[in-house]
Protein backbone atom coordinates (compact mmCIF):
# COMPACT_ATOMS: atom_id res chain seq x y z
CA UNK A 1 0.00 0.00 0.00
CA UNK A 2 3.26 2.40 -0.61
CA UNK A 3 1.94 5.75 -1.96
CA UNK A 4 5.41 7.51 -1.84
CA UNK A 5 5.00 10.81 -3.81
CA UNK A 6 1.25 10.39 -4.73
CA UNK A 7 -1.92 11.83 -4.07
CA UNK A 8 -3.94 10.05 -0.95
CA UNK A 9 -7.47 10.65 -1.43
CA UNK A 10 -9.21 10.00 2.28
CA UNK A 11 -12.65 8.45 1.13
CA UNK A 12 -13.15 5.89 -1.29
CA UNK A 13 -17.17 5.13 -2.01
CA UNK A 14 -18.59 8.93 -1.57
CA UNK A 15 -19.96 11.08 -4.62
CA UNK A 16 -16.04 13.35 -4.53
CA UNK A 17 -13.78 10.27 -4.11
CA UNK A 18 -15.50 8.31 -6.60
CA UNK A 19 -15.02 11.59 -9.52
CA UNK A 20 -11.12 11.74 -7.55
CA UNK A 21 -10.39 8.23 -8.60
CA UNK A 22 -11.86 8.81 -12.37
CA UNK A 23 -10.01 12.26 -12.80
CA UNK A 24 -6.40 11.20 -11.33
CA UNK A 25 -6.79 7.59 -13.10
CA UNK A 26 -7.40 9.86 -16.07
CA UNK A 27 -4.13 12.33 -15.93
CA UNK A 28 -2.46 9.08 -14.93
CA UNK A 29 -1.78 10.42 -11.82
CA UNK A 30 -0.69 8.11 -8.79
CA UNK A 31 -3.22 8.00 -6.14
CA UNK A 32 -4.56 5.63 -3.26
CA UNK A 33 -7.99 5.89 -2.33
CA UNK A 34 -9.06 4.80 1.16
CA UNK A 35 -12.52 4.57 2.55
CA UNK A 36 -13.30 3.99 6.42
CA UNK A 37 -12.08 0.43 6.89
CA UNK A 38 -8.30 1.50 6.01
CA UNK A 39 -8.22 5.45 6.87
CA UNK A 40 -11.23 6.11 9.91
CA UNK A 41 -11.19 9.47 10.51
CA UNK A 42 -13.19 8.84 13.70
CA UNK A 43 -9.49 7.01 14.38
CA UNK A 44 -6.83 9.67 15.28
CA UNK A 45 -4.45 7.45 16.05
CA UNK A 46 -4.77 5.01 13.20
CA UNK A 47 -5.06 7.71 11.03
CA UNK A 48 -1.15 9.33 11.71
CA UNK A 49 0.43 5.57 11.29
CA UNK A 50 -1.71 5.62 7.92
CA UNK A 51 -0.23 8.79 6.84
CA UNK A 52 3.33 8.61 8.19
CA UNK A 53 3.34 5.41 6.35
CA UNK A 54 2.23 5.89 3.04
CA UNK A 55 4.53 9.66 3.07
CA UNK A 56 2.13 10.99 0.05
CA UNK A 57 2.59 13.80 -1.52
CA UNK A 58 -0.74 15.78 -1.18
CA UNK A 59 -3.74 15.04 0.83
CA UNK A 60 -7.21 15.30 -0.51
CA UNK A 61 -10.21 14.78 2.34
CA UNK A 62 -13.13 13.35 0.61
CA UNK A 63 -13.92 11.93 3.71
CA UNK A 64 -17.04 13.18 5.82
CA UNK A 65 -19.66 12.68 7.93
CA UNK A 66 -22.61 14.18 5.51
CA UNK A 67 -25.71 12.97 7.22
CA UNK A 68 -27.33 16.26 7.84
CA UNK A 69 -30.52 15.08 10.03
CA UNK A 70 -28.66 12.73 11.73
CA UNK A 71 -26.02 14.50 12.69
CA UNK A 72 -28.13 16.36 15.46
CA UNK A 73 -28.44 13.14 17.64
CA UNK A 74 -24.54 11.78 16.49
CA UNK A 75 -22.85 15.31 17.49
CA UNK A 76 -19.86 13.40 18.78
CA UNK A 77 -19.52 11.30 15.63
CA UNK A 78 -20.30 13.92 13.32
CA UNK A 79 -17.04 16.48 15.55
CA UNK A 80 -15.57 13.24 15.66
CA UNK A 81 -15.23 12.67 11.75
CA UNK A 82 -15.45 16.48 10.25
CA UNK A 83 -13.62 18.16 13.06
CA UNK A 84 -11.11 16.08 15.06
CA UNK A 85 -10.28 13.57 12.32
CA UNK A 86 -9.79 15.96 9.95
CA UNK A 87 -7.55 18.27 11.61
CA UNK A 88 -5.51 14.89 12.63
CA UNK A 89 -5.61 14.21 8.52
CA UNK A 90 -3.78 17.64 8.39
CA UNK A 91 -1.30 17.68 10.96
CA UNK A 92 -0.11 14.16 9.69
CA UNK A 93 0.14 15.59 5.88
CA UNK A 94 2.25 18.42 7.53
CA UNK A 95 4.28 15.41 9.50
CA UNK A 96 5.48 14.22 6.26
CA UNK A 97 5.32 17.63 4.15
CA UNK A 98 2.32 17.09 2.50
CA UNK A 99 -0.24 19.48 1.64
CA UNK A 100 -3.77 18.87 2.39
CA UNK A 101 -7.21 19.77 0.04
CA UNK A 102 -10.63 19.73 2.55
CA UNK A 103 -13.82 19.80 1.34
CA UNK A 104 -15.98 21.76 3.07
CA UNK A 105 -19.40 22.52 2.56
CA UNK A 106 -22.11 25.91 2.12
CA UNK A 107 -23.81 24.88 5.82
CA UNK A 108 -21.33 27.13 7.14
CA UNK A 109 -23.30 29.83 6.78
CA UNK A 110 -26.66 30.75 8.48
CA UNK A 111 -28.06 31.61 4.95
CA UNK A 112 -29.45 35.02 5.87
CA UNK A 113 -26.92 37.08 3.57
CA UNK A 114 -29.01 38.27 0.57
CA UNK A 115 -26.28 38.18 -2.09
CA UNK A 116 -23.53 35.31 -2.84
CA UNK A 117 -20.72 34.48 0.21
CA UNK A 118 -17.51 34.98 -0.33
CA UNK A 119 -15.15 33.61 1.40
CA UNK A 120 -14.39 35.83 4.16
CA UNK A 121 -18.38 36.26 5.48
CA UNK A 122 -18.65 35.75 8.92
CA UNK A 123 -19.91 32.16 9.46
CA UNK A 124 -22.72 31.00 11.58
CA UNK A 125 -23.82 27.04 11.23
CA UNK A 126 -27.75 26.70 12.01
CA UNK A 127 -27.02 22.84 12.82
CA UNK A 128 -24.50 20.09 13.94
CA UNK A 129 -23.37 19.19 10.60
CA UNK A 130 -22.49 22.52 9.78
CA UNK A 131 -20.77 23.57 13.16
CA UNK A 132 -18.50 20.28 13.12
CA UNK A 133 -17.63 20.67 9.08
CA UNK A 134 -16.60 25.22 10.66
CA UNK A 135 -14.81 22.89 13.63
CA UNK A 136 -12.94 21.36 10.65
CA UNK A 137 -11.87 24.63 8.91
CA UNK A 138 -10.02 25.49 11.65
CA UNK A 139 -8.29 22.30 12.74
CA UNK A 140 -6.93 22.09 9.72
CA UNK A 141 -6.08 25.75 8.87
CA UNK A 142 -4.15 25.32 12.21
CA UNK A 143 -2.63 22.00 11.98
CA UNK A 144 -1.15 22.54 8.18
CA UNK A 145 -0.42 25.60 6.69
CA UNK A 146 -0.29 24.33 3.04
CA UNK A 147 -4.03 24.10 3.20
CA UNK A 148 -6.85 24.67 1.00
CA UNK A 149 -10.33 24.37 2.03
CA UNK A 150 -12.71 24.29 -0.79
CA UNK A 151 -16.68 24.81 0.17
CA UNK A 152 -18.60 23.42 -2.09
CA UNK A 153 -22.60 23.09 -2.13
CA UNK A 154 -25.50 20.97 -3.62
CA UNK A 155 -23.15 18.10 -4.92
CA UNK A 156 -24.75 15.53 -7.16
CA UNK A 157 -23.22 12.48 -9.57
CA UNK A 158 -24.25 8.99 -10.94
CA UNK A 159 -22.97 7.83 -7.66
CA UNK A 160 -24.67 7.09 -4.30
CA UNK A 161 -27.60 9.06 -2.71
CA UNK A 162 -28.18 12.76 -4.00
CA UNK A 163 -31.14 15.18 -5.25
CA UNK A 164 -30.57 14.34 -8.68
CA UNK A 165 -31.00 10.44 -7.99
CA UNK A 166 -33.94 10.93 -5.53
CA UNK A 167 -36.16 13.29 -7.97
CA UNK A 168 -35.34 10.73 -10.79
CA UNK A 169 -36.90 7.78 -8.52
CA UNK A 170 -39.81 9.69 -7.64
CA UNK A 171 -40.69 10.97 -10.87
CA UNK A 172 -40.68 7.37 -11.91
CA UNK A 173 -42.72 6.95 -8.56
CA UNK A 174 -45.63 9.57 -8.24
CA UNK A 175 -47.38 11.43 -10.16
CA UNK A 176 -46.64 15.03 -8.17
CA UNK A 177 -43.29 16.28 -6.02
CA UNK A 178 -43.34 19.12 -3.54
CA UNK A 179 -40.36 20.77 -3.81
CA UNK A 180 -39.08 23.84 -1.72
CA UNK A 181 -38.76 26.93 -3.52
CA UNK A 182 -37.78 29.60 -0.98
CA UNK A 183 -33.78 27.88 -0.78
CA UNK A 184 -31.25 28.76 -3.78
CA UNK A 185 -27.44 27.56 -4.37
CA UNK A 186 -25.87 26.57 -6.85
CA UNK A 187 -26.24 22.68 -7.41
CA UNK A 188 -22.73 21.47 -8.03
CA UNK A 189 -21.65 18.04 -9.35
CA UNK A 190 -19.04 15.54 -8.23
CA UNK A 191 -16.90 15.15 -11.39
CA UNK A 192 -16.41 19.41 -11.92
CA UNK A 193 -15.60 19.48 -8.46
CA UNK A 194 -13.25 16.51 -8.74
CA UNK A 195 -11.77 18.05 -11.76
CA UNK A 196 -10.90 21.17 -9.98
CA UNK A 197 -9.26 19.15 -7.28
CA UNK A 198 -7.08 17.39 -9.93
CA UNK A 199 -6.06 21.26 -11.43
CA UNK A 200 -5.47 22.32 -7.73
CA UNK A 201 -3.39 19.60 -6.82
CA UNK A 202 -0.73 19.95 -10.37
CA UNK A 203 -0.78 23.67 -9.30
CA UNK A 204 0.49 22.94 -5.92
CA UNK A 205 2.78 19.83 -6.37
CA UNK A 206 4.11 22.84 -9.37
CA UNK A 207 4.99 25.27 -6.44
CA UNK A 208 4.48 23.73 -3.29
CA UNK A 209 5.92 27.09 -1.90
CA UNK A 210 3.67 29.72 -3.41
CA UNK A 211 1.72 30.69 0.17
CA UNK A 212 -0.72 32.57 -2.18
CA UNK A 213 -2.15 29.44 -3.50
CA UNK A 214 -3.23 28.23 -0.14
CA UNK A 215 -6.42 29.27 1.80
CA UNK A 216 -10.17 28.78 1.74
CA UNK A 217 -12.05 28.89 -1.81
CA UNK A 218 -15.42 28.20 -2.63
CA UNK A 219 -15.46 25.61 -5.55
CA UNK A 220 -19.71 25.22 -6.86
CA UNK A 221 -20.75 24.97 -10.68
CA UNK A 222 -21.65 28.46 -12.01
CA UNK A 223 -25.03 29.90 -11.99
CA UNK A 224 -27.55 29.23 -8.71
CA UNK A 225 -31.33 28.28 -9.00
CA UNK A 226 -33.56 27.22 -6.28
CA UNK A 227 -34.36 23.41 -5.23
CA UNK A 228 -37.89 23.70 -7.09
CA UNK A 229 -35.77 25.19 -10.23
CA UNK A 230 -33.43 22.26 -9.87
CA UNK A 231 -35.75 19.25 -9.60
CA UNK A 232 -37.77 21.13 -12.48
CA UNK A 233 -34.81 20.91 -14.09
CA UNK A 234 -34.01 17.49 -13.67
CA UNK A 235 -37.57 16.03 -14.49
CA UNK A 236 -37.46 18.24 -17.73
CA UNK A 237 -33.98 16.42 -18.77
CA UNK A 238 -35.67 13.50 -17.96
CA UNK A 239 -38.67 14.07 -20.27
CA UNK A 240 -36.87 14.33 -23.19
CA UNK A 241 -34.85 11.26 -22.47
CA UNK A 242 -37.85 9.31 -22.98
CA UNK A 243 -38.21 8.53 -18.64
CA UNK A 244 -41.25 8.75 -16.78
CA UNK A 245 -41.25 11.86 -14.54
CA UNK A 246 -43.47 13.47 -11.90
CA UNK A 247 -45.26 17.44 -11.76
CA UNK A 248 -43.13 19.74 -9.29
CA UNK A 249 -44.82 21.50 -6.98
CA UNK A 250 -43.56 24.39 -5.31
CA UNK A 251 -43.45 24.81 -1.85
CA UNK A 252 -42.36 26.38 1.02
CA UNK A 253 -39.56 25.41 3.97
CA UNK A 254 -41.84 25.71 6.46
CA UNK A 255 -43.95 22.92 4.74
CA UNK A 256 -41.02 20.23 4.34
CA UNK A 257 -39.83 20.63 7.91
CA UNK A 258 -36.28 18.93 8.24
CA UNK A 259 -34.06 17.52 12.13
CA UNK A 260 -31.68 20.14 11.05
CA UNK A 261 -32.56 23.80 9.46
CA UNK A 262 -31.19 24.07 6.28
CA UNK A 263 -29.53 27.98 5.04
CA UNK A 264 -32.08 29.65 2.67
CA UNK A 265 -29.10 31.10 1.04
CA UNK A 266 -26.28 28.59 -0.16
CA UNK A 267 -25.01 30.62 -3.19
CA UNK A 268 -21.21 30.81 -2.69
CA UNK A 269 -19.39 33.15 -5.01
CA UNK A 270 -16.34 31.54 -7.08
CA UNK A 271 -14.98 34.22 -8.05
CA UNK A 272 -11.66 33.83 -5.97
CA UNK A 273 -11.07 30.36 -7.72
CA UNK A 274 -10.59 32.12 -10.55
CA UNK A 275 -8.56 34.89 -10.00
CA UNK A 276 -6.30 33.18 -7.21
CA UNK A 277 -5.42 29.55 -9.70
CA UNK A 278 -7.68 30.45 -12.47
CA UNK A 279 -10.51 27.59 -12.24
CA UNK A 280 -14.09 27.99 -12.85
CA UNK A 281 -16.76 25.34 -12.77
CA UNK A 282 -18.88 25.07 -15.66
CA UNK A 283 -22.97 26.13 -15.53
CA UNK A 284 -24.79 23.86 -13.29
CA UNK A 285 -27.11 22.88 -16.29
CA UNK A 286 -24.69 22.00 -18.54
CA UNK A 287 -23.10 19.35 -15.60
CA UNK A 288 -26.98 18.16 -15.11
CA UNK A 289 -27.32 16.92 -18.77
CA UNK A 290 -23.82 14.90 -18.13
CA UNK A 291 -25.35 13.35 -15.31
CA UNK A 292 -28.87 12.43 -16.76
CA UNK A 293 -26.98 11.20 -19.97
CA UNK A 294 -24.80 8.90 -17.19
CA UNK A 295 -28.13 7.90 -15.16
CA UNK A 296 -30.93 7.68 -17.79
CA UNK A 297 -29.01 6.73 -21.34
CA UNK A 298 -26.47 4.95 -19.43
CA UNK A 299 -27.79 3.41 -16.25
CA UNK A 300 -25.62 1.93 -13.62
Amino acid sequence: MANPGGVLIAGRNGQVALELARAFAARAQPFLALGRSELDLADSATVEKTVVALRPAIVVNAAAYTAVDMAEDQPELATAINAIGAGCLARSAYRVGAPIIHISTDYVFDGSKPAPYVETDATSPLGIYGASKLEGERLVADANSRHVILRTAWVFSPHGHNFVKTMLRLGREREEIGVVADQKGAPTSAADLADAVVALTDKILGAPDRSDQYGIFHAVNSGATTWYGFASAIMSGARRRGSKTAHINAIATADFPTRARRPANSILDASKLLSVHGIVLPAWEEALEHCLDDLIIQPN
